[in-house]
């Protein structure tokens, strides 16, 4: 009998896979919840542990059928920039899944569009690890049940380092491609290549990815969380995710210890696991991180902001080390886009919403700048920023000394012309990507300071923003549902770094020539060319 041969489809292949790993995280979640309904004398079927075991098996079946009736087959750049996308957008597609049969934004007064607009926003809010939510107090997280509040803040552990970058580590087959999956997912111009083989070097990430996450369980454990608190917290802050098993975030549990450690985790998320890599082989007493010149700018950045504020809130009446613990933790929750909030309540000290124009404007310039290169942070990133300021100081010079020769420098070399050329591109889209989301928010009735904030804390995977979605609100009270949407769509092209997100939509084309047929009737049409190698 002649065996039959699996289609050829990359895209599928790998999409299979994600699902894959979504399904055991679900299942995980599942057990979770299932054991918890033991414990507490409850009927498991009525718990979320029938609706989330369900939803694995699900995901389980659609990514098996995609997995083994597919293989690896176009591997051309311009089938990367598709297969990213498409791969993100069905997890976070199936990741609604759960929310929807477990009922968990049905409420009174919501349709079954606003319950279906909720749960697609919390979902690619967990996957693109921004940390915006439609909880609050209408609907307030603690009512949630044990396995929904884990697969809510596992769904930003997975989608923090990369789905994409999972199935490399796994998937021998795109031994020879994954490399450009990888520089496609992974935020920046691109990750170190700490290992002699791809696989490698994704199988090293989340190696060093999984280490970080336990390590950061044990110190919130010993901060003094409860261990299901430290767990689901580990899981968002080594994500830069944001999302917390409370509603009012960190602040519920007012400790300076649990908002160190939090600082300190977020900041380790925000830094670039290739660097964190090269702690395993460094040589005795060496510490890589200091050589390297995103980083020292980095925490130079930070500093610099912390000092700022700190004067800035002292100004506006805060005592001094209430002013050095508020602009510590909101400095590097936000330059890290981690999204964690330590407001107490509305109005609190943390309440960075209510703050003055001063304060509020300094935070502003930390939603755009985002973390390091190959980091689970967003936004613009510090390299980008640094090699933008560096390429207008030469422009200046050029005008001065036209017939001169100038080098952007990263460090002691030379920055090559053609990455220049793109993150100079990338800032550009960005603003402009900025100013039409914001235009579309005030068009559908938000407020200008919430639509500028909320729009640019969604590109930057942020999460919290100014206005009416502040640390202590819930999007659901500043934003309409068409507006929620909107900024889900840009949390995923932000989490994409968008230029794949673009790039996807035109891959299957590569250019459109003008034909003018003879006759003595002349039609203007395209004829569309497929995109080559």
């Amino acid at each position: 009998m002649r065996q039959r041969v699996p289609w050829n489809s990359t895209t599928l292949h790998v999409t299979g896979n994600a699902l894959l790993f979504l399904s055991g995280v679900i299942l995980v979640c599942g057990i979770a919840a299932f054991f918890d309904a033991a414990t507490s004398s409850t009927n498991w079927a009525e718990s979320d542990a029938k609706p989330l075991l369900f939803s694995a098996a699900l995901t389980g079946v659609l990514g098996a059928v995609m997995r083994f009736t597919t293989q690896v087959g176009d591997t051309r750049r311009s089938t990367v920039f598709s297969l990213v996308g498409f791969t993100w957008l069905t997890v976070v597609i199936v990741g609604v899944v759960p929310y929807l049969l477990a009922g968990t934004f049905v409420r009174d007064g919501a349709s079954a569009p606003i319950v279906l607009v909720d749960a697609f926003f919390e979902s690619v809010s967990g996957f693109s690890a921004t940390g915006s939510t439609v909880f609050g107090t209408h609907n307030p997280i603690e009512e949630q049940s044990l396995g929904i509040m884990l697969y809510r803040q596992a769904s930003q552990w997975v989608g923090g380092l990369g789905i994409v970058l999972l199935v490399v580590a796994v998937l021998p087959a795109l031994r020879v491609s994954g490399l450009g999956l990888i520089d496609a997912e992974s935020p920046g111009e691109g990750i170190g290549r700490i290992a002699p083989k791809v696989i490698d070097m994704a199988r090293e990430f989340w190696k060093v990815y999984s280490v970080f996450t336990v390590a950061s369980i044990v110190l919130l454990f010993a901060a003094g969380m409860g261990i299901f608190d430290a767990i689901c917290h580990a899981l968002s802050a080594i994500s830069t995710g944001g999302f917390s098993t409370r509603s009012t975030s960190i602040g519920h549990f007012d400790s300076l210890s649990i908002e160190l450690a939090i600082v300190l985790i977020m900041f380790f998320g925000a830094t670039s696991f290739g660097l964190h890599s090269r702690l395993r082989h460094r040589k005795k007493w060496e510490f890589p991180h200091r050589y390297q010149p995103e980083f020292r700018f980095y925490v130079g950045l930070l500093g610099i902001f912390v000092l700022i504020l700190t004067a800035l809130l002292c100004r506006d009446g805060l005592a001094p080390l209430r002013s050095l613990r508020m602009a510590v933790f909101n400095v590097v929750t936000i330059g890290t886009t981690g999204g964690f909030g330590n407001t107490t309540g509305p109005g609190s000290d943390g309440d960075f919403a209510k703050w003055s124009a001063g304060p509020q404007f300094l935070l502003l310039l930390l939603f755009f700048i985002g973390g390091c290169t190959g980091s689970t942070a967003g936004g613009v990133k510090v390299i980008r920023i640094k090699i933008g300021s560096a390429q207008a100081v030469r422009a200046l010079r050029s005008m001065r000394q036209p017939r001169g020769v100038f080098h952007v420098r990263y460090g002691k070399n030379v920055f090559p012309d053609l990455l220049v050329e793109r993150i100079a591109g990338f800032i550009v889209v960005f603003g402009l990507l900025s100013i039409l989301g914001t235009l579309t928010l005030t068009a559908l009735g938000t407020d200008l300071l919430s639509a500028f904030t909320g729009v640019v804390g969604s590109l930057s995977n942020m999460g919290p923003a100014l206005g009416e979605a502040g640390p202590s609100a819930s999007f659901v009270d500043g934003y309409s549902a068409p507006a929620r949407t909107v900024l889900a769509a840009l949390m995923l092209v932000g989490r994409l770094e968008i230029f794949p997100m673009l790039l996807m939509l035109i891959a299957p084309y590569r250019s459109f020539r003008l034909i003018v047929p003879r006759g003595p009737i002349r039609f203007l049409r395209y004829r569309r060319t497929p995109l080559s190698d």
